[in-house]
């Protein structure tokens, strides 16, 4: 497995998505998935407070239990966990939600710790005011951000700049060959501007470019599609979404690779790309991931790609 720099962390370039532990799967489900991960030299695993009711945090330490050092834990904070956990990103909220993720983690360092949404509350300057004073007091090595605008990264920049806190190295937002936000809302641009590793979730769109989902065919019982609302169900898999899903996997298989793996090379295929973020929720889900990244895709490769999608939509 490669690794890219996410600043002073090391990480492999497909990470373990952990939202569906206590959720979608049980505790010695995660474990299996974990260990298979690790087996696959997946080293970096990525978490929230909020996934699973917080249960995810803590199937994820207890799974790591001996083996942390092997490890670069990513966690997020500021989403509502209960009522006496409503969210934010104040000072006094950031310090006792990084206190409970480290007991639920059953560790004393989170290697990047995120901000999951902004909050509009609370000024950027208290934000990474808090965070600088995490990572000075050895509770947290890196600090990134999660769900941010290209206006929003810049601000934090010269937040950090002008005080000589810690800067945000990371920035996690959706990203894929369906949804592409952040190629046109400037967010990549910003984080090559500032030496920024960016780390794309949903990097399948949900699921849709697995190659597991046919057109006119309902989800199978237990996928994430298939846990959906009618209507999201109906527009993630409506006929242009599945007209660039088919031909996407037609480019792939003439050239010896499944759909799922042009997802992964696609996204690597970007310099400021470092991770690539996928849940799995079986062991050899998280193995298949892996494996994707083995294939790495030309510049030529990427434009016919574009070419391809283009001309799906005109069908």
């Amino acid at each position: 497995m490669q690794t890219r720099a996410i600043n002073s962390l090391d990480a492999s370039v497909v990470g373990l998505g952990c939202n569906n532990f206590g959720g979608r799967i049980d505790e010695t489900a995660s474990k299996r998935v974990v260990d298979a991960a690790l087996d696959a030299g997946i080293t970096l695993f990525d978490t929230a407070d909020i996934y699973g009711g917080t249960r995810s945090e803590e199937f994820l330490g207890r799974a790591l239990t001996g083996r942390r050092d092997r490890a670069l834990i990513a966690t997020k904070f500021g989403g509502p966990i209960d009522d006496d956990h409503k969210g934010g990103a104040s000072a006094a909220y950031i310090a006792g939600a990084c206190d409970d993720s480290l007991r639920r983690l059953g560790t004393d360092r989170i290697d990047l710790y995120q901000l999951h949404f902004p909050d509009q509350a609370t000024p950027i300057e208290e934000t990474l005011g808090a965070l600088d004073a995490l990572v000075r007091a050895g509770k947290v090595r890196e600090i990134g951000c999660s769900n941010f605008s290209a206006e929003m990264i810049e601000e934090a920049e010269r937040v950090s700049r002008d005080h000589g806190w810690a800067r945000f190295v990371s920035v996690q937002n959706e990203y894929s060959l369906l949804r592409r936000g952040p190629e046109k809302q400037g967010v990549l641009e910003a984080c090559a501007k500032h030496d920024l590793a960016f780390i794309p979730y949903f990097p399948l769109a949900s699921g849709v470019l697995s190659g597991k989902y046919q057109r006119g065919a309902a989800p199978a019982a237990g996928t994430r599609l298939a846990g959906m609302p009618a209507d999201r169900r109906e527009q993630a898999l409506s006929d242009a979404v599945m007209n660039r899903v088919e031909a996407l996997d037609a480019w792939a298989r003439t050239r010896g690779h499944t759909l799922l793996e042009l997802a992964f090379a696609w996204l690597l295929a970007h310099p400021v790309v470092a991770s690539v973020i996928a849940g799995a929720t079986k062991p050899e889900q998280a193995v298949a991931n892996a494996a994707a990244a083995e294939w790495q895709l030309t510049a030529a490769d990427v434009a016919e790609i574009d070419a391809v999608i283009a001309e799906s939509k005109g069908q």
